[in-house]
């Protein structure tokens, strides 16, 4: 199975040959022009689609062979090629692409410093669990008394993990293994993605994101002149793979608009749009300035999955800490209040 190019890859193919395209160079032209700028596997990849180019293939079949790219990248270029916009449809997706891989970055570096710190205070947490709560407990019975209550449960629970350590470290390590290769492997996190079904891509951020997704292609195809209900099939086939949920909302949008409604009425009965973003295309409809309206939705639903996924991010290192701090709070108070009142007994 072939690697799948870095999202900042993409973008900087998707913006040199969007600038090719702008100084009118053809396809073929454009990706040998590439090609010969770039060394190893990537010159051999552009060389073989400007061959598969000339040979009367389109951009996006190209793309598609090469099996390198994005499922999005080639679905919205090849919807650019059939509306006529593709040196925009490039351009979009350098952007794009170039936004996913700028917040994947600062997700990276914000969630970093709260896993190091999630996996201190499990350290530090196991140790009283394990090794401190065992000597207080010796300390309880020179002293005539023993671990009762919530510190009796601890010790209990100590005790557990203590002898179930080999086996949760193989869990852990196991686990760790996971996080890596769905981090590392697109193709494993795909397959781990597929399980989750039919409705992925139904709520939260990624239901934001996949909003997005077809707003911007469908912004391309109006502008190019393609009917609504056309435009939304295609937008519906560019997010099956991603957000099967959201083509399934296209579909019920086509339908809706083969009955004669208005495009923002059927987007926002589908539930495909947000109803803000329903009235303000229902207002463009009215004034001829659907697509420019699409593209300006397109984008503020981009600037909202992305705000929604830094908000997120932002919550996990306060709510780690409080949790983690409240955990070696209820084991040390459990443990030294019992033995200040033994202590103030026998004072």
């Amino acid at each position: 199975m072939k690697k799948m190019l870095r999202g900042e890859r993409v973008a900087g193919l998707c913006l040199e040959l969007s600038l090719l395209y702008h100084a009118g160079v053809m396809t073929g032209d454009a990706l040998a022009l590439l090609a010969e700028g770039s060394d190893g596997a990537e010159k051999e990849l552009l060389s073989s689609m400007a061959r598969r180019v000339d040979g009367g293939a389109s951009l996006a079949a190209a793309m598609e062979e090469s099996g390198v790219f994005p499922g999005y990248a080639v679905g919205l270029v090849t919807v650019g090629e059939q509306s006529g916009r593709t040196e925009e449809a490039l351009k979009a997706l350098s952007d794009y692409y170039e936004r996913r891989a700028r917040m994947d970055r600062q997700l990276r570096n914000a969630l970093l410093y709260p896993a190091v710190l999630l996996g201190l205070m499990l350290v530090v947490i196991g140790v009283l669990l394990v090794k401190v709560l065992p000597i207080f407990d010796d300390v309880y019975a020179a002293l005539g008394g023993r671990l009762t209550g919530v510190a009796g449960g601890l010790l209990g629970l100590g005790r557990w993990l203590d002898a179930a350590l080999p086996v949760l470290l193989v869990l852990l390590a196991a686990a760790a293994l996971l996080a890596v290769a769905y981090a590392a492997l697109p193709g494993f996190r795909n397959k781990v993605r597929k399980l989750q079904g039919r409705n992925r891509g139904e709520t939260g951020v990624s239901r934001t994101m996949a909003a997005a997704k077809v707003a911007q292609a469908m912004a391309m195809a109006l502008a190019s002149g393609m009917e609504p209900g056309a435009a939304v099939e295609l937008a519906g086939k560019l997010v099956e793979e991603d957000a099967p949920a959201a083509a399934r909302r296209c579909e019920t949008c086509k339908d809706l608009l083969d009955e004669g409604k208005r495009l923002g009425t059927a987007m926002g009965e589908s539930g495909l749009l947000p109803a803000p973003q329903c009235r303000l295309l229902d207002t463009a409809e009215r004034s001829g300035q659907t697509d420019a309206m699409m593209e300006h939705i397109a984008l503020q639903l981009s600037e909202e999955g992305d705000a929604a996924l830094e908000r997120r991010a932002g919550r996990v290192e306060p709510a780690l800490v409080l949790t983690a701090s409240a955990l070696v709070g209820l084991i040390l108070l459990s443990v030294m209040l019992p033995l200040m009142h033994i202590m103030s007994a026998i004072g």
